[in-house]
């Protein structure tokens, strides 16, 4: 084997020493790093550009040549309110009920969603029967496609679903819960909640795990209460990672798109409409195709991301550094 690599790899010698000698020993680093940067700047900052460019131009033509140039007029169409409160005084009310929609979904969903996490983590971080079984339970839905999840749901939910079937086993009413707008965006809510939160219960599992033990025995020996002990050890210790939790579940409720897209179609009405799918509607779904008004939103949405990233970033530091 040995015989045969060997004449290999002064084959290939050849042209690396040829390479260090012309560029030097460091830069050859970014000669290996180009191909990547090349496909990363492709696929990742080309389209940013594109995205915002188009922002800047009207009409529905496809390409740019055949996009007059209209300035911030999308943002302005926009941004056009008598007041953000009502949506009806808004030129785009659409916009704005999508903008609503997500940020009470983001309050109840993310809310709810880290509570029932740090509950479900307290709870498999102590001794109790089968504890690696629930474990695997409650991280199993985040494991599943967003798609599915929201079509088991549908499924159970719908008019002639498994939970009326149940309903009317012991003699209750039926009801359309996915035609109704409350109840609509509270399953959507629950929905969310569902299929994410063993994520999250992961990873504060994690940082109650990096808790030191001596900390908790000090706090035995001092006879101290169950809810002391939350209070005054556990949560601030947890903190750091309380914080990167919300600011994940912040950015992925901001986000939400495929599961609810799927699960209801933004319906009834624009009762579960968020502002991923009020983009997917305006450029692709829609007549016409407004990729400049989508194109100005989605940059809007992108410098809320932008914010809570640095919030994240910070976040982060803030653990490291104690």
């Amino acid at each position: 084997m040995l015989a045969v690599l060997n004449p290999l790899m002064r084959l290939i010698e050849v042209p690396m020493k040829w390479m260090q000698d012309t560029l030097g020993l460091k830069n050859p680093a970014w000669l290996f790093l180009l191909p990547n940067l090349i496909l990363f700047g492709l696929f990742a900052f080309l389209p940013v550009i594109i995205n915002f460019v188009y922002s800047l131009t009207g009409s529905d033509g496809i390409l740019l040549a055949n996009r007059p140039y209209v300035g911030a007029s999308n943002f302005d169409y926009l941004l056009d309110c008598g007041s953000y409160v009502d949506p009806n005084s808004c030129r785009d009310d659409f916009f704005w009920r999508a903008v609503h929609n997500t940020i009470l979904f983001v309050i109840l969903q993310v809310g709810l969603m880290v509570g029932f996490s740090l509950l479900t983590a307290l709870i498999l971080n102590r001794k109790i029967r089968a504890r690696g079984f629930f474990r695997s339970v409650f991280f199993f839905p985040v494991l599943l496609s967003p798609v599915v999840v929201a079509l088991i749901w549908k499924w159970i939910l719908q008019r002639e679903g498994v939970l009326n079937a149940w309903l009317e086993a012991i003699g209750l009413e039926s009801f359309n819960w996915l035609l109704d707008p409350s109840w609509a965006f509270g399953w959507s809510v629950f929905l969310s909640i569902w299929a994410h939160m063993g994520f999250y219960t992961l990873i504060l599992l994690a940082g109650l795990q990096a808790i030191p033990r001596d900390v908790y025995e000090a706090a035995m020996m001092d006879r101290a209460s169950p809810w002391r002990v939350f209070r005054r050890i556990t949560l601030p210790l947890l903190m750091p990672t309380m914080l990167v939790v919300l600011v994940l579940a912040l950015i992925k409720g901001v986000q939400t798109f495929d599961e609810i897209f799927a699960f209801t179609g933004g319906g009834p009405g624009s009762a579960t409409t968020f502002i991923i799918q009020y983009i997917y509607n305006t450029g692709f779904a829609g007549t016409p195709r407004l990729f400049g008004l989508a194109s100005a939103a989605s940059i809007m949405l992108a410098v809320v991301l932008v914010i809570l990233t640095f919030l994240q970033l910070w976040a982060n530091r803030k653990n490291v550094d104690g």
